[in-house]
């Protein structure tokens, strides 16, 4: 049999003649509707202020514990729900939803796309009012972060439908570090991120804190460059970490002749540094004076009788006015993507908008050798319920 004999291959389909043009209709929200009501995991959710995390596995929403929010697996995906009050235009309180959807760098794609999928479910679940929110483990948004006391990032990952990470099998001895440091690219001066790191000697970095646990004892290692913020941090992750077990705590500062006792059990026995390691987050934007991407506002239409993706307005003078209901629209704050539904937007503009989006921030990639653009966090709002941090991007 020849090489290619009996092989199918996929025909390519118009959108229009899919099933795409069914999405947004009144029959397509009752299905979807039909199936979020039957999602265990979303039962209890939509009723009052609250924050929920579930992580995937297998294909299934799971509830995180409570004891770990803020802890995330760079092998998983994870779903979660911030629900809170807002005013309404008539004075009265409204109950608003930011939804993130958090990818780790070594998540599977059948986890990354199941997460994806169950934000829209939950999205529709509420109404169809939400924000939804894409975030990856690299580049976590302000507003991601502050929902935490600390975001600490582990290695692993739970088993997927089809792959996994592997972990390696536990050393006889419990050796485990910790990097505590400033988000270079945050607004809030608070953005504190806990990072389990490799433990060698080279994983030290003097602008920042470390928190070495071997057996028994915990050691925290201060670089002569760290902030405040940064031990304090550091503080309360160790006394996170001894609440479920005694623990002894010593703390030493890099400018201590002790603090060699810590390289060394890293394996640095002849290190002598300076330890200036860069940092694993860059900021990603240097398009302009601020190191970012100039402000750019798209619009995402079908009027024409195909859909166009065409820039309405470049430059800081973007506000509001430029809005149209019957159309999408896709903001470029520079260090971050917006994307507005307007209410009379067509079925095809609803459902295309997140590739569009992604297919946005690939050629920004492409366009620029050695760019961070595809870590731009992507938001989407819709008319009518934009979230205060919309509001406040739209307005920059």
């Amino acid at each position: 049999m020849a090489p290619r004999e009996g092989l199918v291959h996929m025909e390519e389909y118009d959108w229009r003649d899919s099933n795409v043009e069914n999405i947004g209709s009144e029959l397509d929200h009752k299905v979807k509707y039909n199936s979020a009501a039957t999602e265990p995991a979303w039962q209890e959710v939509g009723k009052a202020p609250g924050l929920y995390v579930w992580r995937i596995e297998d294909f299934q929403v799971v509830p995180w514990p409570k004891e770990q929010y803020g802890d995330f697996h760079e092998g998983d995906s994870y779903i979660v729900l911030h629900s809170y009050k807002v005013g309404s235009k008539n004075g009265e309180e409204k109950l608003a939803h930011d939804i993130f959807f958090w990818l780790g760098n070594k998540t599977t794609q059948d986890e990354a796309g199941t997460a994806a999928y169950k934000t829209v479910e939950l999205d529709e679940f509420l109404h169809g009012v939400a924000v939804q929110h894409r975030e990856l483990q690299k580049e976590p948004s302000d507003d991601f972060v502050a929902l935490f006391p600390r975001v600490r990032i582990l290695s692993g990952g739970v088993r997927s439908g089809f792959t996994h990470v592997e972990t390696e099998e536990e050393p006889k001895e419990t050796i485990t570090l910790l990097r505590i440091f400033k988000h270079p690219t945050a607004k809030r001066a608070d953005s504190i991120l806990v990072y389990e790191v490799e433990p060698t000697w080279q994983s030290l970095d003097e602008n920042d804190v470390f928190v070495l646990e071997r057996n028994d004892k915990i050691w925290v290692w201060q670089g002569k460059n760290c902030s405040p913020m940064e031990k304090a941090k550091a503080a309360q992750v160790v006394h996170d970490m001894t609440i479920a077990k005694h623990l002894d705590v010593e703390v030493v500062s890099q400018t201590e002749s002790r603090s060699r006792t810590v390289v060394t059990m890293l394996g640095g026995d002849n290190a002598e540094g300076p330890f200036q390691k860069p940092r694993p987050i860059v900021p990603a934007y240097s398009q302009d004076a601020n190191g970012r991407r100039t402000r750019k506002l798209f619009r995402l239409s079908d009027a024409s009788g195909q859909l166009r993706f065409d820039m309405v307005k470049e430059g800081a003078a973007i506000d509001s006015s430029d809005l149209d209901s019957s159309d999408v629209f896709l903001l470029d704050t520079g260090s971050s993507i917006w994307v507005w539904q307007g209410s009379g937007a067509s079925r095809a503009e609803k459902a295309m908008w997140i590739k569009v989006a992604e297919s946005y921030i690939r050629q920004l990639g492409e366009e620029s050798s050695g760019s961070t653009a595809y870590l731009t966090p992507i938001s989407k709002v819709v008319e009518g319920n934009e979230s205060p941090a919309f509001v406040k991007a739209l307005e920059a």
